[in-house]
């Protein structure tokens, strides 16, 4: 059955992680949470499937501020899929040396923030751009992808690096650098990708981690909190509270 071989293969990764990247997990984590207690910002980037992480962790119910997504719209995953904003566009776009450069001119950085990226290979010229451009600005760079299956693989980019060769921390997400992971009778591609919850189940093991050192430390969160639990009526004060701090730090007060 296909569905519980996805299941399965799924299972594995996160048994994968948990078994392998526990370490790492937690030093990304305790750089993140020395930012975001000095006020500072852990940005997060990534490009088509890789923004679904950073959509999941902030704004979400169970999210906290401090960590600032920054999405470009014609990189994001599609709603057209062609026409306007289509796949041909997004694959010519996230491999143009030097559009990561205008992304990162566009938002005010100190070096004390961290940059959280998100990459499945690691090879194309946006994500590289945003970290060396990061690196400039004496930002501290974590990488997630699939670091161990891209190994060896060329870069696109003129520096001649990946983004994991560009990273101070490197999580590996165990995902097959294939990413679909299901063979499928009389056909030559696999379906089932797995790198989404990849992605996923390493960015909730490290914002929970991120939250325990805080908490550890007596440093105040501002979460997100569910606003349809009946009987609790001061989750609407919680959640404004949480957005006015947001808006103090994107104000830089």
């Amino acid at each position: 059955m296909l569905a519980k071989e996805w299941l399965n293969n799924t299972r594995d990764i996160m048994t994968r992680i948990e078994e392998t990247q526990i370490d790492n997990i937690r030093k990304a984590a305790e750089v993140m949470a020395d930012a975001i207690e000095g006020k500072h910002w852990v940005h997060t980037f990534g490009c088509g499937h890789a923004t679904l992480p950073i959509e999941e962790m902030y704004p979400r119910i169970g999210g906290f501020v401090g960590f600032h997504p920054i999405i470009e719209i014609p990189l994001t995953f599609f709603t057209h899929i062609t026409g306007e904003m289509g796949i041909h566009q997004f694959l010519f776009l996230e491999r143009v040396e030097g559009y990561g450069v205008e992304i990162m001119k566009a938002y005010n950085f100190n070096k004390n923030d961290v940059m959280w990226l998100f990459s499945h290979t690691g090879i194309n010229n946006v994500n590289i751009d945003i970290a060396l451009e990061a690196r400039k600005k004496g930002m501290k760079v974590v990488v997630f992808g699939s670091a161990s299956e891209a190994k060896g693989k060329q870069t696109r980019h003129s520096c001649g690096k990946t983004i994991f060769d560009l990273a101070d921390i490197v999580v590996d997400t165990c995902a097959p650098l294939q990413d679909a992971s299901v063979t499928l009778k009389n056909h030559t591609d696999k379906i089932g990708p797995v790198s989404t919850m990849a992605f996923i189940t390493c960015v909730w093991m490290t914002i929970t981690t991120v939250a325990e050192i805080l908490a550890d430390r007596g440093v105040e969160l501002y979460i997100h909190p569910s606003h349809n639990v009946p009987g609790d009526t001061t989750s609407r004060k919680r959640l404004d509270a949480a957005l006015d701090e947001y808006k103090r730090r994107v104000a830089g007060v």
